[in-house]
């Protein structure tokens, strides 16, 4: 939904029922992620995929349904499905979509939830999807903050509020999107009652040093990536808006001292890239960073640059194990030389190290192509349906 979302608020704002289809599960080498959502306004009108076409037309028909009954469906799409063929899933995967009804009346939190996203404040949207003891809890969901959560799963779900917002909040931490499963009533170890939850973490950020043409094409492409990025320069004559259109935000400072100002905002998920291979700027901001939690730490140079550099780190006191972490010479072996291939090069990496890639061509390599993008929730918790 967080793609569709300006679609969504404006059919929210109008006041009419629209219906919201979303992926809660896949398997095999399904076209769309769990979390991809489509649209469809009470005149016809679609926004969002959920499968890249494979199924949009039979999804369609039950949108228009659900907005006709007001009923909640949960339908698979796939190869076990002996309709497989007649909706187009030719790609070996299946899709389990849940479709609903929604409107002011039914989903009264939505406006709140799409702010959110919009300020990049966290929030989570836990959804029942199936429910075989027929207490009519299907489509009842809880919105869930870091410090609070509402919603009404019905009048016997006391049990399962207190597990699903504790569980809800270890995905949300994670940035994770599943389904999770429990008992009718509760239970953790139950398997027959299942809730999606979608979580809306902020975007993950990607802090850019050096404003360089090289700089300006990694900020389109993490843009393009989902990041929110910024770049930052202790020159103010370069780092400008203008020259930065895609960056989130531009600061004028040096960079070893931005980092130090906003180390406590730097998780796992944070990019760090460091382009402006000049020792007095790229040693003591590499060196702050390093002491982060950073998820991902690059710097650009030739292989000679990447030698001086590290000579430099250790004499600033950096330990090896610490070095390790840094990936120097930024990006993979594709034989860039321009800024846009130099970005490319950068990002197949970034892709690489978050999905665990082997970085090879597809057609050397063997097994599934797409790793399971589904992590774990933290031990306890409820079950998350892999």
């Amino acid at each position: 939904m967080r793609d569709i979302r300006a679609a969504v608020a404006e059919l929210q704002a109008s006041g009419q029922t629209f219906a919201l289809a979303t992926v809660i599960d896949t398997d095999k080498s399904a076209p769309r992620d769990p979390g991809a959502a489509m649209a469809v306004g009470d005149s016809g009108e679609v926004v969002g995929s959920v499968s890249g076409g494979c199924v949009e037309g039979a999804v369609y028909e039950e949108a228009l349904e659900a907005i006709r009954t007001g009923r909640p469906v949960r339908r698979t799409y796939g190869v076990s499905d002996e309709e497989a063929f007649s909706v187009g899933l030719t790609c070996g995967g299946t899709l389990h979509v849940f479709v609903e009804a929604v409107n002011r009346t039914t989903f009264p939190e939505l406006e709140s939830v799409l702010a959110a996203v919009d300020e990049h404040r966290p929030v989570a949207v836990a959804t029942v999807v199936a429910d075989p003891s027929g207490s009519g809890r299907v489509g009842r969901r809880r919105i869930v903050w870091p410090t609070r959560a509402e919603g009404d799963l019905g009048p016997t779900s006391g049990r399962l509020t207190d597990a699903l917002d504790d569980d809800v909040r270890g995905m949300l931490a994670q940035g994770s999107t599943g389904l999770l499963r429990y008992g009718v009533d509760g239970q953790r170890r139950g398997d027959a009652l299942e809730v999606f939850v979608q979580s809306f973490a902020p975007a993950p950020r990607m802090l850019v040093f050096g404003a360089i043409d090289f700089a300006a094409a990694v900020a389109d492409l993490g843009s393009y990536l989902g990041y929110r990025v910024t770049v930052c320069d202790a020159r103010p004559v370069f780092a400008t808006s203008k020259r930065f259109p895609t960056a989130d935000e531009v600061v004028v400072k040096w960079p070893h001292v931005f980092v130090d100002e906003i180390a406590d905002q730097i998780d796992e998920r944070t990019v760090v890239c460091v382009l402006t291979h000049d020792p007095k700027f790229d040693v003591p901001v590499i060196k702050a960073a390093l002491a982060t939690r950073a998820g991902y730490i690059g710097a650009m140079g030739s292989r000679r640059t990447h030698q001086d550099r590290l000579e430099r780190l250790r004499e600033a006191g950096v330990r090896e194990e610490d070095l390790e972490r840094l990936h120097s010479p930024i990006g993979l072996d594709l034989g860039a030389r321009t800024p846009e291939e130099t970005a490319v090069s950068i990002a197949a990496e970034l892709v690489q190290a978050r999905w665990g890639g082997s970085g090879r061509a597809l057609r050397e390599t063997s097994g599934r192509i797409h790793r399971d993008t589904r992590p774990l929730v933290p031990a306890g918790s409820g079950q998350l349906h892999r």
